[in-house]
């Protein structure tokens, strides 16, 4: 076998990002836009050690389920990255994708089907997007996958609608006022990303520049079109680095925040904050995880990686007392101030590690009766999971964006005394691989008892 050689075959299997998993004489490889069942015709494109890569030439069976009607460039970059495979089963390789990393871990348990999305397309209430030069002038769209070669792109398909008009609004302004993109090979250029959020509840608008050094822009006409826009920044980045924001943030119009509002709950937005993108299912999603918690007027409750609060709010007129942590001290100047905004009085949010901070608390005494974790992919810290269930709550609620980290934790937290009795998959992000996956965990004690 070589690169550009062609071969017809059947596919067996579907990758977890969603690629088809075919085989030459036994050795697999790994192909966009191909599905369960189907027989094609494809090409090596690379070719490595264990496992290679191929693209499909031309489909000689087509799956029942191949949706046709999708833009190819949705696969290319992964915007939408199973977005060809219809949503009913969709929901099947979700569920099977949470399955098999949990047996792989060693975990045999029932999964519930996933909890289905109301709205399967143009959903996302924020947008990340990369702005290069492309054939002479400033342009956005999206990187093909495992490039930064950038594609062309206006609808993106699972985005707002009208976050999609803005950004065509504002890569017009740029060109229209000769703004350079920035060119990561010469470090040249002024434009990164643009950056927007919209909030689902009340429509408010926030946008951020992300630039190689402050630049002035005349977002007049822009104000103007989009009345809801309640924020303009610029975040000025210098280094190399792979996170999006610089360090530094100037406000060019409007005020730092937007609000919006979650199962009856205000809540002010600022540009590094994490908030959930799909805010319908957000919504599903903490309701579930309440249910599975049982609230009491009594509990003591802890929100590790609380973000601006949005889970421990919700619920703080359920409980006695809630307590939480967070890293990014904008966050948390949001939690409290959003604390404020919904008259909570018994809700107390510090800055710091979850793992630090937990210990600090457990060192004060403080027992929580129900713990709600909701980490970022790479999960939790084994210093968090010592402590946390140091604490001995009668449950911890894992709300987890990575099936795989989940499964690692599960584990740990089951030779300190906890055991699985719940694992709900719920759609946050249709037409993607993605998964969000809620757990409970009940204390049985140190001996399983």
């Amino acid at each position: 076998m070589k690169k550009n050689e062609s071969f017809e075959v059947e596919v067996l299997d579907l990758t977890h990002e969603g690629m088809g998993v075919v085989r030459v004489d036994n050795f697999p490889f790994f192909v966009e836009n191909a599905l369960v069942g189907e027989r094609i015709r494809f090409k090596i494109v690379k070719i490595g050690k264990n496992f290679g890569f191929g693209k499909v030439e031309e489909i000689l069976r087509k799956s029942p389920f191949r949706v046709e009607s999708n833009d190819l460039d949705f696969l290319r970059t992964g915007i939408a990255d199973i977005s060809h495979l219809e949503y009913s089963e969709q929901l099947k390789f979700k569920k099977k994708q949470v399955e098999t990393v949990l047996s792989k871990s060693g975990i045999e348990f029932a999964v519930e089907d996933p909890i289905a999305a109301k709205n399967i397309t143009a959903y996302r209430n924020k947008a990340q997007i990369p702005v290069r030069n492309y054939k002479g002038q400033l342009e956005t769209g999206f990187f093909r996958k495992n490039s930064h070669n950038l594609i062309p792109i206006e609808d993106f398909y699972i985005q707002d609608k009208v976050i999609d008009q803005l950004i065509v609004a504002v890569r017009d302004q740029l060109r229209k006022e000769n703004l350079t993109a920035f060119n990561e090979v010469s470090g040249k250029g002024l434009v990164r990303n643009i950056v927007i959020r919209r909030a689902h509840k009340t429509g408010e608008i926030m946008l951020i520049l992300v630039v190689s050094k402050s630049i002035k822009v005349n977002f007049d006409k822009l104000i103007a079109t989009f009345p809801d826009i309640k924020s303009i920044q610029l975040s000025i980045k210098t280094d190399k680095g792979n996170a999006i924001f610089g360090k530094k943030f100037e406000l060019l119009a409007g005020q730092k925040f937007i609000t919006d509002e979650l199962l009856g709950k205000k809540f002010e937005i600022s540009a590094q904050s994490f908030y959930q993108v799909n805010s319908e299912q957000a919504e599903i999603l903490y309701q579930v995880a309440y249910n599975y918690a049982d609230l009491k007027p009594s509990d003591i409750i802890i929100d590790a990686y609380s973000g601006i609060g949005t889970v421990g709010i919700c619920v703080a007129d359920k409980v006695a007392k809630v307590y939480g942590m967070e890293v990014i001290p904008e966050a948390i100047d949001n939690a409290n101030l959003n604390s404020k905004l919904n008259h909570v009085d018994n809700a107390h949010y510090v800055v710091g590690t979850a793992e630090d901070v937990m210990a600090k608390w457990l060192a004060k005494g403080i027992k929580p009766d129900v713990i709600f974790v909701d980490p970022p992919r790479k999960g939790l810290d084994e210093a968090f999971i010592k402590a946390s269930s140091k604490s001995e709550p009668r449950c911890i609620v894992y709300i987890s964006c990575n099936p795989a980290t989940l499964a690692r934790d599960v584990v740990r937290f089951q030779e300190l005394g906890y055991y699985l009795k719940k694992v709900q998959p719920v759609d946050l992000f249709p037409q993607t691989h993605h998964v969000e996956v809620i757990i409970m965990m009940t204390y049985c004690g140190r001996e399983g008892k």
